[in-house]
């Protein structure tokens, strides 16, 4: 991989779903693959931390295992959404078909039909067949299943075979699912060491072998598929619920942040948790009107102190300790809670008022 590329692994682990964010690091642009609708304020904080400009979330199929996150991007950052044409996705700003490049800045990722899990799926090769996205076609030392969905072993092995099996030994391969907690393999491993497809494998072996799996139906097919044929979009239109008692937003890491000046104009409505230690407070000499100051190192043991009638806001001197007072009075049990971005040395710097 080009080092002028930006390449994020996202997982999720109910469904066992990779998601890939690439971007060019001098544009700032950028492509999300096989995204999750549970996931999508993850990616979005992800994308937006990194001041990258989406431009497309693709689909490698119409998944039957989770919902895609595809509109919920569309809707927050206006890219396009984009699958095979061959998929049967009814939302699609442009549909895929073998050879089409879908560009980021000065790179792209080119579109290879890889039928048989079903008919419209594809994989997506790096600019430099450095690395390829393969879908649940091609998987860690397995493949995708062909018994439901205009499934076809036959069509899947010519996929793999002879289209993916061209590709460079040292190619790494990107799957959109593992359960077994593996991220990545190559090419080359696969064509040797795959049980299904690989070694010397035939057509008939692997047909036999996949005809004959037995495998139950995935638990989200009833929901999934319906949904994924409209890229996610949900029948009423509705996004998922925001917080209405603060403006928050939610980092990569999965907490939630409120700006200063929010903090500052609303005093009166909020508590303001200070968890800087009693030494601090002396030295600085300054806090915010009406904080509760309840040292980090004792705020397991003094939790009962602490209201859940307002929301709280969580302050040290950087933002970083506060978000380990988040992090313990959610699991808690407090669902109003929010760390203060920056600390008091945003705050200061902010211009925002203290007392002594």
């Amino acid at each position: 991989m080009k080092s002028s590329v930006v390449f994020k692994q996202l997982f999720d682990q109910t469904s066992g779903t990779f998601s890939y964010l690439l971007a060019d690091r001098e544009s700032r642009e950028a492509v999300f693959i096989d995204t999750v609708y549970e996931q999508h304020q993850r990616d979005l904080s992800l994308v937006q931390e990194l001041n990258l400009n989406l431009l497309a979330c693709v689909d490698t199929h119409c998944h039957a295992d989770h919902v895609t996150g595809a509109w919920l991007m569309k809707l927050t950052t206006g890219c396009q959404i984009m699958a095979s044409s061959s998929a049967g996705i009814n939302a699609l700003d442009r549909g895929l078909e073998e050879g089409d490049k879908v560009s980021f800045g000065s790179h792209s990722v080119r579109v290879i039909e890889t039928p048989g899990h079903t008919d419209g799926c594809i994989s997506l090769v790096l600019d430099d067949e450095d690395m390829v996205f393969t879908g649940d076609c091609l998987l860690i030392r397995g493949c995708g299943r062909t018994d439901f969905q205009q499934g076809s072993a036959n069509k899947l092995f010519n996929s793999i075979h002879n289209k993916l099996f061209r590709l460079s030994d040292s190619c790494i391969v990107y799957p959109a699912h593992d359960y077994a907690g593996r991220s990545s393999s190559t090419i080359g491993e696969e064509k040797k060491l795959n049980p299904r497809i690989g070694g010397q494998a035939n057509e008939t072996d692997f047909v036999g072998y996949m005809e004959n799996m037995n495998l139950p139906h995935p638990k989200q097919i009833d929901i999934a598929v319906p949904a994924n044929l409209h890229s996610g979009r949900p029948e009423d239109d509705q996004v998922p619920h925001e917080p209405d008692w603060a403006p928050v937003v939610t980092t990569y890491s999965g907490n939630l942040e409120v700006s200063p000046q929010w903090v500052a104009q609303h005093l009166s409505d909020i508590h303001i948790l200070d968890v800087r230690t009693e030494i601090e407070v002396e030295e600085e000499q300054s806090k915010v009107e009406g904080s509760q100051l309840i040292p980090i190192s004792q705020l397991r043991e003094r939790l009962d102190e602490v209201p859940k009638d307002k929301p709280v806001m969580t302050l040290c001197r950087s933002g970083k300790r506060s978000v380990l007072a988040f992090d313990v009075l959610r699991k808690a049990g407090w669902d109003r809670v929010a760390n203060i971005s920056g600390g008091l040395l945003r705050w200061q710097q902010e211009g925002l008022p203290l007392v002594s």
